[in-house]
């Protein structure tokens, strides 16, 4: 299964998957006015692949099959003071809010 990727210049580190090169026919309208104008980055083959650095396969592959595309977004980003504070609790420490 090919699928070409491409990058967001609005939405750091979000990536659109579709079914073939320059076809955006099944992107919903909305998601591309926020997405940006797609940049092209590579044509992927899903079929020689068992994983992806980010997003699960499988679900790219199902959503590729059944939607016509897949976005891929950043993982949330940790608050490390928030972390760093739940740690504090949990030691029985006093924590300033």
């Amino acid at each position: 299964m090919l699928c070409a990727v491409y990058k967001s210049r609005r939405l750091e580190d979000s990536y659109l998957y579709v079914r073939e090169r320059d076809k955006f026919g099944d992107v919903p309208e909305p998601l591309l006015e926020k997405f940006g104008a797609p940049e092209f980055v590579l044509v992927l083959n899903l079929a020689k692949r068992t994983s992806l650095a980010i997003a699960d396969i499988d679900k790219v592959k199902a959503e590729l099959l059944a939607k016509g595309f897949f976005l891929q977004m950043p993982p949330p980003k940790e608050n490390l003071l928030d972390e760093h504070k739940a740690i504090l609790k949990k030691q029985g420490k006093q924590v300033n809010e």
